[in-house]
């Protein structure tokens, strides 16, 4: 219960969630008015970091709104937590499947152009760019179809594009703005 109510205020930047035991009078409060961002630093606080935070949030035309925070550390497994309007999605769905295609296409584009200016041959991977990887992904969307009742996969066809537009495009102005970190 902790750790979901923990996990709410998260997603819900600003809001106060007081838990109480009264068996034990053990009283929590969770407020993180970092939002995503916090959520990234509270899941890399045992790792040692690459980059400082990314952070971006953007409502689309269609009504949905995507947030996402990404940091990458010096470990080797890559840590995607994705949620559709709070729910969990342990399988992801095409909101991942959006990010993921931004992500490797923003960072192969830029690998590529770094290869042509050094005259060396890198090729990097989807794989290769998610290693280490720490990012949370949430949108929110009126109506949105899972692929069961327990809605561990987000199905609406619609989320996919409009979260690899906009990722994409933050993505690139990230890279474009801060490029020692990137490297």
């Amino acid at each position: 219960l902790e750790a979901r109510l923990r996990e709410l205020s998260f997603l819900n930047s600003g809001l106060k969630i007081n838990l109480e035991d009264e068996r034990t009078s053990k009283k929590k409060e969770f407020i993180h008015k970092g939002g995503l961002a916090e959520f990234v630093a509270f899941l890399n606080k045992k790792r040692t970091t690459v980059n400082s935070i990314f952070h971006f949030v953007k409502e689309s035309k269609d009504g949905i709104t995507i947030e996402v925070s990404l940091q990458w550390n010096d470990g080797y497994n890559e840590n995607m937590l994705c949620f559709t309007n709070n729910i969990p999605q342990g399988d992801g769905g095409t909101h991942l499947q959006g990010f993921r295609s931004a992500l490797t296409r923003s960072l192969v584009g830029y690998s590529n152009t770094v290869a042509v200016a050094k005259k060396g041959n890198i090729t990097i991977s989807g794989d290769d760019a998610r290693e280490g990887l720490t990012c949370v992904i949430s949108v929110k969307l009126p109506d949105p179809k899972f692929s069961s009742q327990t809605k561990d996969k987000l199905v609406s066809s619609e989320v996919r594009p409009v979260v690899e537009s906009v990722s994409l495009e933050k993505i690139e102005q990230w890279i474009e703005e801060n490029p020692n970190e990137i490297k």
